[in-house]
């Protein structure tokens, strides 16, 4: 009995369908996880900080599940997606180049044999940064076979341990694809040390099929999607291989006792036309200001799409009150607040109080108080400027120093009383860890986005 490994797309296809909210994606991420589904692929970097922050956020939840995350075509690219997901217990690097002619030209804008040298260097760039790395061939069931199977022993050569072949036209019938799928063990017998992979498309309504003859031939990987579309869905491919499995000499480790529990509660995948909280629904009319009780605020938060907990809308509605008592509060504000405050770590230290004194002739300094185990700790320090002085301030009452990798400020919303979004990246042993805080002051939401990460230090400690 082999076992066939199940490779889910639903994340990372979601950005072309479906608008989902920062806290649907750690949601799916967790259940599919749940499910043992053993690979789940995310998108690729593009939005860069809301992207890795994501990474950042479910690299040390996932406990299961090898997290897959694509790489863009250049060194660059792959060291920082490498560093996203730097926390993550099972992770690889996934390299998606066209072998067909017209899309080497049209996505890659380059010569055949350019492509080939650009594979064997990015392939080898990705497995210096990490041990498990997939090498994907797009379109490659209408590619020139020659090329393909030296773009796949290039790609072997490099270090791939996983190698993907897709039908993205998703014109080949059943038995064409398993005799594809032999010819590739024939001409290319490096495939033999490494697992090969299937990705097929449902245009002709033949995905599901295609994929199971696919196994058939000698495939010990296969992608799927919880909502279907253009891939075969994940509920049809465990049932297969748990109907199905001993007759085609077949397994997986996909809990299927919670299965179709799990995907019912992600069933708003299946209506990629009718996004949640998508721009320009009803959704963007709401406003509340701070004389709305907890309960309507929840009702939003429910009809936006979130599924919190009542500690986290709780602590939601504590930081809703801050910013409702400046400014009303539309659900662009209230999902920055969502995305801050329904922490997905049980916070060590809490912020209580702070006092900051700067200006042009004096030297700037911070009085803090933070809550740590019902015990309210004090600190007082002076720094080179008032963000400088207050993350000294969190660094004395911690009783440790973190190298600060990466800070940033920007707005979440337009106007004088605009919403400012801090996010702080700090290093410790060696590994990154990412905060986010939200404010209409500038001061706290760096506080907020210092304290959230190293709430994630200390949650990575206990």
């Amino acid at each position: 009995m082999q076992k066939v490994m199940i490779s889910d797309v639903t994340l990372r296809e979601s950005e072309k369908t479906i608008s989902l909210s920062f806290k649907e994606k750690i949601d799916i991420a967790k259940k599919l996880d749940r499910l043992n589904v053993d690979v789940i692929e995310t998108p690729v970097i593009k939005n860069t900080k809301t992207d890795i922050l994501f990474l950042h956020t479910i690299s040390p939840l996932i406990k299961n599940s090898i997290i897959s995350c694509p790489v863009d075509y250049s060194v660059e690219a792959i060291e920082k997606t490498a560093d996203a997901f730097s926390a993550a217990e099972k992770k690889r690097l996934h390299l998606m180049v066209p072998t067909s002619t017209v899309q080497m030209e049209y996505v890659c804008k380059k010569k055949p044999e350019a492509v080939l040298e650009m594979i064997e260097t990015l392939i080898k760039k990705c497995v210096s940064l990490c041990e498990d790395v997939e090498f994907s061939a797009l379109d490659a069931s209408r590619s020139e076979k020659e090329f393909l199977y030296e773009a796949i022993r290039r790609a072997i050569a490099g270090g791939a341990k996983t190698i993907t072949v897709c039908d993205s036209a998703g014109e080949m019938l059943p038995d064409e694809y398993s005799s594809f799928i032999r010819e590739l063990y024939e001409n290319v017998p490096e495939l033999s040390g490494v697992t090969l992979s299937a990705e097929c498309s449902d245009e002709m309504d033949m995905a599901t099929a295609c994929m199971i003859s696919s196994m058939n031939a000698g495939v010990r990987q296969i992608k799927a999607s919880v909502s279907g579309g253009n891939y075969p869905s994940l509920t049809s491919a465990a049932r297969i291989m748990q109907v199905r499995g001993d007759s085609i000499g077949v397994t997986s480790s996909i809990n299927y006792t919670a299965l179709e529990h799990t995907v019912d509660r992600m069933s708003f995948m299946r209506s990629a036309n009718a996004p949640v909280g998508a721009a320009g629904s009803d959704d963007e009319k709401i406003v509340l200001s701070d004389k709305d009780d907890i309960k309507t605020v929840s009702a939003v938060i429910v009809k936006m799409g979130y599924d919190l907990s009542e500690e986290d809308i709780a602590n939601v509605y504590e930081e809703f009150i801050k910013v409702a008592k400046k400014k009303q509060v539309g659900t662009k504000e209230l999902d920055a607040i969502i995305a801050s405050s329904a922490l997905q770590v049980k916070p060590t230290y809490k912020l209580k109080s702070y006092v900051i004194n700067s200006g042009n002739i004096i030297t700037a300094s911070a009085v803090m108080v933070l809550e740590k185990d019902g015990e309210e700790l004090q600190g007082m320090t002076v720094g080179d400027g008032p963000i400088d002085a207050a993350f000294q301030c969190i660094e004395q009452i911690a009783g440790r120093h973190f190298e600060l990798d990466d800070f940033q400020i920007q707005s979440v919303t337009e106007g004088r009383e605009a919403v400012g979004a801090a996010v702080v990246k700090l290093r410790s042993d060696g590994r990154l860890y990412s905060g986010k805080g939200i404010s209409t002051d500038i001061v706290e939401s760096s506080i907020n986005a210092y304290i959230n990460a190293l709430n994630k230090i200390c949650f990575e400690e206990v």
